[in-house]
């Protein structure tokens, strides 16, 4: 098996990664991708079996497969067999990476995590979907999404659902001490102290610190807030000095306001979630999943709950952390129409105003913002419109994926204070420079 040079860096990660056991399993897997390949199976009656290749589906399984239903009715001919993947995003990229690799034709349609589109233009392993939405539809869809989705100027997914980082308040203390939520960093240090003066046992500022991804997300947002950034126009960025000062204000809402516990150096999205949801923060930066969560009956901050755009330090700068899954086309499918047809479906905005309403994916459409229905279901909803219009991806490279395993222990030392963030971003600086290098 030839490896293109991209999948070659990632063997190269895995070796250094995996246990030696774990990697012996991926090679066997390897070797039976290879040996083995969907022969474009048939049902019963004649008809083209699709098979969908997607992450756990968020809420009740029994709502996605209805609507899976509805495209087989719609078009008679084709059966969609929806296979989930592990619930892990790691384990579900290394799946990918390892398959079409191999040349798999055994799924036809996947969804994959914003993070991957270039990576996988790039090697070849997904097609080109430019055709399949006009110009007045890709005008509906976020730029944030539609971004990410683009490669050397072509389309290689369609988004399906997004996410965002934003912020949490408790609009019942800041209505109680005559605050309005904050637009500045400054102001949310100054808001967070005078809170926990008067109230007790309570933090100020509650986010996600561990060395994982969620970091990167995190870290990111303090960087676009302050002007900086990773990489522009191709050169590496990340050691500038706006970012310099956004990772030692990180590191200051620990040490020096103290507004932030130590603990968020270790925290995911799950424990500072069910510390602000049992009233233990004044603000917390989290993904719009929470909401639902915080409203539930017998949630101790139901109903005390606000969601704005996340602070930034210079005026107009706010931007989240784009999150979210796309569509797109096995290179290898044996059926690449009836996968377009079915990407059609599942991103049109009668099907996303469905998914939002049975299980809470967020539309990637901007149209839906706007639905009475939708808006009456779900008030929340509209109010992360401009907080969506604001995502921004990260850095939309092959290389990503190689990118975050250097910036996710730079940023982890800068926080936790083994390294200063001026030697956390050098060293970020030299080794995302020699990966891009290596590649010209």
């Amino acid at each position: 098996m030839n490896l293109t040079p991209i999948s070659l860096k990632l063997t190269r990660i895995m070796q250094t990664l995996l246990p030696p056991r774990r990697l012996l399993l991926i090679l066997l897997i390897i070797a039976f991708v290879v040996i083995g390949c969907n022969n474009g199976e048939k049902a019963d009656d004649g008809s083209t079996i699709l098979v969908f290749k997607h992450g756990k589906i968020a809420g009740d399984p029994e709502e996605f497969i209805k609507l899976l239903k509805k495209f087989e009715n719609e078009n008679p001919g084709i059966k969609v067999r929806d296979e989930t993947l592990p619930a892990s995003t790691d384990e579900q990229h290394q799946f990918y990476v390892i398959n079409l690799e191999g040349k798999s034709s055994d799924f036809d349609v996947m969804s994959m995590d914003v993070i991957w589109v270039p990576e996988f233009a790039k090697a070849g392993w997904i097609r080109d979907l430019s055709h399949l939405p006009d110009e007045e539809e890709k005008k509906d869809f976020f730029p944030g999404p539609m971004k990410a989705v683009t490669y050397g100027g072509r389309l290689y997914a369609i988004p399906w659902y997004i996410d965002a980082g934003i912020l949490y308040y408790r609009k019942d203390l800041l209505g109680k001490y005559g605050f309005s939520p904050p637009e500045t960093w400054d102001e949310l240090v100054k808001i967070s102290l005078y809170i926990m003066k008067r109230e007790k046992e309570i933090y100020g500022f509650l986010w996600q610190g561990k060395q994982y991804e969620g970091l990167v997300c995190n870290v990111l947002e303090y960087f676009w807030g302050n002007g900086g950034d990773v990489l522009r126009s191709g050169e590496v960025v990340i050691d500038g000095k706006e970012n310099i000062y956004a990772l030692k204000f990180m590191r200051d809402l620990i040490v020096k306001y103290k507004i932030s516990p130590p603990l968020v150096t270790t925290a995911i999205e799950e424990p500072t979630r069910h510390l602000f949801g049992n009233g233990k923060a004044v603000f917390m930066r989290n993904w719009p999943y929470a909401w639902n969560i915080f409203e539930k009956e017998g949630s101790p901050v139901k109903g005390k709950v606000g969601v704005a755009l996340l602070p930034s330090f210079i005026e107009g700068y706010s931007a989240s952390t784009l999150g979210g899954w796309q569509l797109g086309v096995n290179r290898y499918s044996r059926h690449p129409g009836e996968a377009e047809k079915l990407i059609k479906f599942l991103s049109q905005p009668e099907s996303q105003k469905t998914l939002a309403l049975t299980i809470g994916y967020k539309p990637s459409r901007k149209s839906l913002y706007d639905d009475a229905e939708l808006k009456r279901a779900q008030p929340f909803v509209a109010s992360l419109y401009e907080v969506f219009m604001k995502a921004r991806p990260r850095p939309v490279t092959p290389y990503y994926v190689m990118i975050t395993q250097v910036m996710q222990p730079e940023f982890s030392a800068a926080i936790s204070g083994i390294k200063t963030p001026e030697q956390a971003l050098e060293s970020a600086s030299k080794q995302i420079k020699h990966i891009l290098k290596a590649e010209e």
